[in-house]
């Protein structure tokens, strides 16, 4: 049974790993786009799925537990 706590930090884990990792991209994407180099938009349009896809993997591993 996963227990209160445990999605807690799925929680927590998951929007601080999430944020740290699309920020990141998002902000060094964002710098070359600024400076004209087109290539950082590669960088930038991904930002939120990737930091979302992060929060889906760790709850994924949280539900395995289950079952």
């Amino acid at each position: 049974m996963v227990t209160r706590a445990e999605i807690l930090v799925l929680g927590l884990t998951a929007g601080v790993i999430g944020c740290l990792v699309g920020g990141m991209l998002f902000g060094i994407g964002m710098g070359l786009v600024v400076q004209g180099a087109h290539i950082g938009w590669l960088m930038v349009l991904p930002s939120a799925p990737v930091a979302g896809g992060i929060g889906y993997l760790l709850a994924r591993r949280l539900a395995r537990r289950l079952g």
